[in-house]
């Protein structure tokens, strides 16, 4: 399930940039302040498109997908490549610690 939900997420993640890229940018209305005028530069864009509302409902799948993702990853659904630190070390791997050696340069006490 983790597979196919990583699919739909990368699709949906396509989709919602090439959707993004596609519109006309909100700014464009700003190069009119120098010469002409514009109605909408800090007010209303009017009505919504079909874009800003497909962008919209591409946004929520990418959130929720997002999300279904991170619950299974933390209830271990899906494969998780864990480093090899975090793994337990046996007793036979573990190194010998060298002999402790007193140091000459730091007094001892009592002497």
């Amino acid at each position: 399930m983790t597979i196919l939900v990583t699919i739909v997420h990368v699709l949906i993640c396509f989709l919602l940039i090439f959707i993004v890229l596609v519109q006309g940018g909100k700014g464009a209305e700003v190069g009119a302040v120098f010469g002409g005028s514009s109605q909408t530069l800090f007010g209303s864009r009017g009505a919504t498109t079909f874009l800003g509302k497909l962008t919209t409902v591409f946004a929520a799948l990418f959130m929720l997908t997002s999300l279904i993702l991170t619950v299974t990853s933390l209830r271990g659904g899906g494969t998780v490549v864990r480093p090899v630190a975090s793994r337990p070390v046996p007793a036979q791997e573990l190194p010998a610690m060298p002999p402790q050696t007193q140091n000459p340069k730091v007094p001892q006490p009592g002497k």
